[in-house]
């Protein structure tokens, strides 16, 4: 009897060792690798050609703001202002500084676009005056590479919708140029809400 239990007892501290060493030889071989993971971490850290694209925003510009508050069949309220774009971040974010008017009554305001290594996307940041929401969108450039279309979601304080749809449209015309869009998908066909026409200081 104390001859099997013996024997039991090896076996089972045998079987014991050998579980124990092959969770330690599975852990060594999940275990994740340092250098591997912060060379990766470096490679989607960096700017890269797509962050090039947005080279020729970088300057002083006059703007010229359009609303159509009463619809696309109003004349458009217009007000003017100057905005800044530079390269931050060591070249990852192109950050804005604008300032004007808009209904009358100061405007200032900022944000950042970028290109979103990992995701694959353009994403733009926005905070101005005018509202305590942080506005946020991501998409891409079309095959042209004139047009950057993104998406994201707003709250209207208006009608008290939470989450509603929303659409940017950055329209390149040159490099002393540009348009900026933004759409309410609501009212098709005729979805443009606004546009910030970008005209490059000389």
């Amino acid at each position: 009897m104390k001859r099997h239990r013996l024997f039991f007892g090896m076996a089972f501290t045998t079987a014991t060792l050998l579980s124990a060493s092959l969770l330690i030889a599975q852990d060594k071989k999940q275990a994740p690798n340092v250098e591997e993971m912060m060379k990766k971490w470096e490679e989607v850290a960096a700017p890269g050609e797509n962050h090039k694209k947005l080279n020729d925003f970088v300057g002083s510009w006059e703007t010229a703001t359009s609303m159509w508050m009463e619809g696309p069949q109003k004349p458009p309220m217009v007000s003017k202002g100057t905005a800044t774009m530079r390269w931050t971040l060591d070249g990852r974010f192109l950050y804005q500084e604008a300032s004007g008017e808009m209904m009358g009554k100061p405007f200032s305001g900022m944000g950042f676009t970028g290109y979103n290594n990992v995701n694959k996307r353009y994403e733009m940041f926005w905070i101005d005056n005018s509202s305590t929401a942080m506005f946020t969108g991501d998409g891409t450039f079309d095959q042209s590479g004139k047009v950057l279309t993104l998406y994201g979601k707003m709250d209207d304080p208006t009608t008290g919708e939470h989450g509603k749809n929303i659409k940017y449209v950055l329209r390149v015309v040159d490099k002393d140029k540009h348009i900026f869009e933004f759409h309410d998908p609501v009212y098709e066909p005729n979805t443009k809400m606004g546009e910030i026409v970008y005209t490059r200081k000389k």
